[in-house]
């Protein structure tokens, strides 16, 4: 809404035609532009400029009715979906209400409604249709009834008119109708009739009433009752109406004359406007003003709607400015100087307009530089000046552009919906994130990782690279950098976030914070110094599956640790944790390994919560060929024992040191599985198995750490162990002596090697030697 003084708003016929509003305007905020106006007052020139409503490159009219923004017509012309206008044949139409528009101002707009009145039958003491349900004031964000800018309208002899609040049952408006008592000469009676008269009032003695609303309900009730004060014989009105209007609404005449009050015609359509009060959605300024949706331009102040139950807010020029307030420079400079009806100064002192105000200064007689002087002085302050604020607004640009572009990368890069999901979760902090997960910013990071030089490269997967870096407070970080990203990944990005930060285990990595306002995601975690388990067991393997020895990264105790580790921090994650987590991701590049080989479990970017009523979940297969557990490759069902079989194909790779997948062409049978597989079938075991291993390790141990990996890699889910068994038999296998398994020996003397293959322990005997599955 516009000061008085500069209202810019006018009615005509059903729509608004905006004026052109000149103004003067000379804004010098620095001393030397004063004295050079003072010099040369009579050069000075008056600025035309004209009140923008619309947005550039939008329609401004329909028909006769002026748009002006944040409502517009066309894509990108309106601010949001509820303000969006249709002109149809010069008919404005607004779709969020399904209405024609015929009136729209800074705070209001007016509807065209089409209903038929409520009508009372006076005989039946009923109302014919009811209690009939009305508007209500804060159903809709944007838009409610003005309780101030409506009318109830009652018509009819004897009646009484009201509005009845549902929640509360108080009568937020009521008037009451009687008629004129009329003689009638035919059967020498006296009658009470409808007068439809020139009149453009309802006077409530001529068969009509009106009055305001106290207040708009959420949801109210019209209703009309007999008021019994004028004899029945008297009373020719055997129906009665009330409707809502528009308070400027003055027809009368027409009103009457349609609707007959000696029987309830209902089928007569009532074309009246309604005026609405509209606001910026629901939210509060304080709230608004952080939001990159605030709809407030330049010079523009926000104004809380705390009549409406809904909240909501809208703008308004400063004080000093004129224009609309919803385009960001929509608000414009009102020269006070040249405003003929506006403030004036003093006798004897020179009115000087600044932007949103003016001063009086006063008219110095003793002037001792010449104008040449005044003139060498003012041009060489604006030239420092001017140089000083392009140099300025440069700088000020490039930092606006930083800004955008990082709130920019920020809403892409997931930050929206990681602030969503963790408002939902219930866990955010004063700032919004979750405790313990710092938001890093680009910089530190960039000076972290020596700009991602390539020489601070970790690792590389399937979502991103991962680098070295060091924090200014000299802690040691790895810093994962997400590939460039579509939505899917964007969400497997938060889900990363979301999981590790409700994780506490020491073999599961911990997450230390993000940055999301860099072209891709970063993610920080704690540095796990020793690399990863695939690059010690694959160091030196040759896949030819020479008996050859050769030096391998880990000894059998490192890699019976490692596997019980890991084992333990998946069964964290399956049963442990608040909510079970199915990794999806098992590998051995995803295990780490610190400077003592302590196993750590990391990359949870496809990793899933599973609700607690749920044993699987249905997904789109996710993984890494080679681990991926062929029932959910089949199925789509993901469920812990997943996770199982990812787990099994690393017992293999830790037994054999090969990797899950060959690349030697030349090996038609290129999966580790499958000859793992096989050679447990055929009592080949020794033949696949690391060499150095079958020449350090009692190979009842090996044959244990096999039988435990072909349980794990079952076909059928439900014959493989959960994590939990798994973790405590290679705990038990740990805590063993080398010829001594469980704490039992076996009874078996069992030949492993190709030569001398003829008996086998069967799966029998390692299932009785491990602990009973957990349910």
């Amino acid at each position: 809404m516009l000061r008085p003084k500069r209202n810019i708003y006018t009615n005509k016929d059903v729509g608004i035609n905006m004026q052109l509003v000149k103004k003067q305007m000379q804004c010098i905020p620095i001393w030397p532009f004063y004295v050079f106006v003072l010099l040369f007052q009579e050069n000075q020139v008056s600025l035309a400029l004209t009140s923008v409503l619309a947005k550039p490159h939008c329609a401004e009219k329909c028909g006769n009715l002026t748009i002006p923004y944040p409502f517009g017509i066309g894509r990108k012309c309106y601010f949001d979906k509820p303000f969006e206008i249709m002109c149809n044949h010069k008919i404005a139409y607004l779709p969020w209400l399904n209405e024609s528009v015929s009136h729209i101002s800074t705070n209001s707009i007016k509807t065209i409604v089409n209903f038929v009145p409520v009508p009372y039958n006076r005989s039946s003491g009923q109302n014919v249709y009811g209690d009939e349900s009305g508007y209500g004031s804060n159903d809709d964000p944007y838009f409610s009834i003005s309780p101030t800018k409506n009318k109830l309208v009652g018509i009819g002899c004897d009646m009484f008119a009201y509005a009845k609040d549902e929640d509360n049952g108080d009568i937020v408006s009521g008037c009451a109708s009687l008629c004129n008592i009329n003689y009638d000469g035919t059967n020498g009676s006296y009658r009470a009739a409808v007068t439809s008269s020139s009149s453009t009032h309802c006077t409530g003695s001529n068969g009509c009433c009106e009055t305001a609303f106290s207040k708009v309900p959420k949801s109210f009730t019209a209703s009309i009752q007999t008021m019994n004060t004028q004899q029945t014989t008297w009373a020719s009105s055997n129906c009665s109406y009330i409707l809502f209007v528009d308070k400027g609404f003055s027809n009368f005449t027409e009103l009457l004359g349609k609707y007959s009050t000696s029987n309830c015609n209902i089928d007569y359509y009532f074309a009246a406007e309604w005026t609405l009060d509209w606001v910026i959605g629901n939210v509060s300024c304080n709230h608004a003003i952080k939001s990159p949706k605030y709809a407030c331009g330049k010079h523009s102040q926000c104004i809380n709607e705390s009549a409406r139950e809904a909240g909501g807010y809208r703008c308004d020029c400063s004080p000093g400015f004129q224009g609309n307030p919803y385009l960001p420079n929509g608000c414009q400079d009102i020269n006070e100087c040249a405003t003929p009806n506006g403030k004036r100064c003093p006798n004897n002192t020179q009115c000087i307009n600044t932007s949103g105000s003016f001063f009086c200064e006063p008219n110095s007689e003793r002037r001792m530089l010449s104008k040449q002087l005044y003139i060498g002085i003012v041009a060489a302050s604006s030239s420092l000046i001017l140089l000083a604020v392009c140099l300025w607004l440069c700088r000020r640009l490039q930092k606006r552009k930083e800004m955008k572009t990082k709130q920019r990368f920020f809403k892409r890069n997931g930050g929206l919906l990681l602030q969503q999901r963790i408002s939902l979760s219930g866990q955010s902090s004063n700032d919004n994130t979750l405790p313990g997960l710092k938001l890093f910013i680009k910089e530190e990071l960039e000076k972290a990782t020596d700009n991602f030089n390539e020489r601070r490269i970790l690792g590389r997967g399937g979502l991103g690279t991962v680098y070295k870096g060091m924090l200014v407070d000299g802690s040691i970080v790895a810093v994962k950098k997400s590939n460039i990203v579509d939505e899917n990944q964007v969400d497997q990005f938060i889900n990363e976030i979301l999981i590790l930060s409700q994780l506490s285990h020491r073999h599961i990595v911990k997450i230390l914070g993000c940055c999301l306002e860099t072209q891709v995601p970063l993610l920080v975690y704690e540095y796990i110094s020793n690399g990863t388990l695939a690059s010690h067991i694959h160091r030196n393997f040759s896949p030819s599956c020479s008996t050859t020895s050769t030096t391998i990264g880990l000894t059998w105790e490192h890699r019976l640790r490692v596997a019980a580790e890991a084992a333990g921090a998946l069964s964290y994650l399956h049963s442990c944790a608040s909510n079970a987590i199915f990794h999806r991701d098992i590998k051995s590049s995803n295990i780490l390994l610190d400077e003592n080989f302590r196993a750590v479990i990391s990359d949870f970017g496809i990793s899933r919560l599973v609700p607690i009523d749920k044993t699987h979940l249905t997904t789109l297969v996710g993984g890494t060929f080679g681990y991926l557990d062929p029932e959910y490759f089949r199925s789509g069902q993901l469920s812990d024992k997943s996770d199982v079989y990812a787990f099994g194909v690393v017992l293999a790779e830790l037994l054999t040191s090969q990797k899950a997948v060959s690349l030697d062409t030349n090996n038609y049978d290129q999966g580790l599985v499958m000859r793992f597989k096989s050679s447990l079938k055929q009592g080949r075991i020794l033949d696949i198995v690391d060499p150095e291993i079958v020449e350090l390790v009692n190979e009842e141990v090996i044959l244990a750490v096999a039988k435990l990996a072909k349980r794990c890699l079952k076909f059928n889910s439900r014959e493989r162990p959960y994590m939990k068994e798994v973790a405590t038999v290679l705990d038990q296998l740990r805590n063993t002596r080398s010829d001594v398994i469980c704490g039992n020996s076996f009874q078996d003397n069992v030949s492993l090697r190709s030569e001398s293959s003829s008996s086998y322990v069967s799966d029998s005997q390692i299932e009785e030697k491990a602990s009973p599955k957990v349910p």
